[in-house]
């Protein structure tokens, strides 16, 4: 019973056998630049010395962003900016650590249930990653929507897990959308486009 929504996931895109590749910096932001991406957005850093409860609201009983992860948020929004790459929609997970990096990167997002980490799921981890993985399938007008989650649904539509270092806090995933579909483009650390725009990459 528990497979179906995983195979739901698989026919919104290919599976994943080998880890995800991290893009050269100015292939990201190419992509970013022309917009149609759909970022899948891990949260920023996070206070590993925090343990989850499992309770949505309950801001005491979850990992919360780290003051480098605050920072981290607000240095990658400000890049995006300064980029020239533009966000047509965010949404968020409900988890604090997850609507704090939306709140101090973008100013405002909203809120899909979705998007929930999955130790704070109410219907099942699979059947929430097969709904996030038909809307990185979705067309996007007018920029780039971000979505920012959680690094376990995330492997649930690779179908595969994923290592910390595959995508660490703060990486954006972009995915290209196409007849129904998605393509992983693949990852870009934070800290990529963060040194991009001090950089000055044209």
């Amino acid at each position: 019973m528990r497979r179906r929504p995983f195979l739901l996931l698989l026919a919104a895109g290919p599976a994943l056998a080998q880890a995800p590749r991290f893009l050269g910096t100015e292939e990201a932001v190419a992509l970013l630049r022309a917009g149609g991406v759909n970022v899948y957005m891990r949260h920023a850093i996070t206070d590993r010395g925090q343990v989850d409860s499992g309770r949505l609201g309950d801001r005491a009983g979850q990992r919360n962003l780290s003051p480098a992860g605050e920072a981290q948020a607000r240095d990658l929004g400000a890049a995006l900016r300064s980029l020239g790459i533009s966000m047509a929609e965010v949404l968020t997970s409900e988890v604090f650590r997850a609507q704090d990096t939306a709140r101090l990167a973008f100013g405002s997002a909203r809120l899909h249930p979705a998007l929930i980490a999955d130790d704070y799921t109410a219907r099942g981890a699979h059947q929430d990653a097969a709904e996030v993985s038909a809307m990185l399938a979705g067309p996007v007008d007018g920029g780039n929507r971000v979505m920012v989650g959680h690094i376990v649904p995330l492997g649930l539509i690779l179908g595969r897990s994923l290592a910390q270092a595959e995508f660490p806090e703060g990486s954006l995933a972009l995915f290209r959308p196409a007849e129904g579909r998605w393509h992983l483009a693949g990852v870009v650390p934070a800290e990529a486009l963060i040194l991009a725009a001090r950089s000055g990459v044209p």
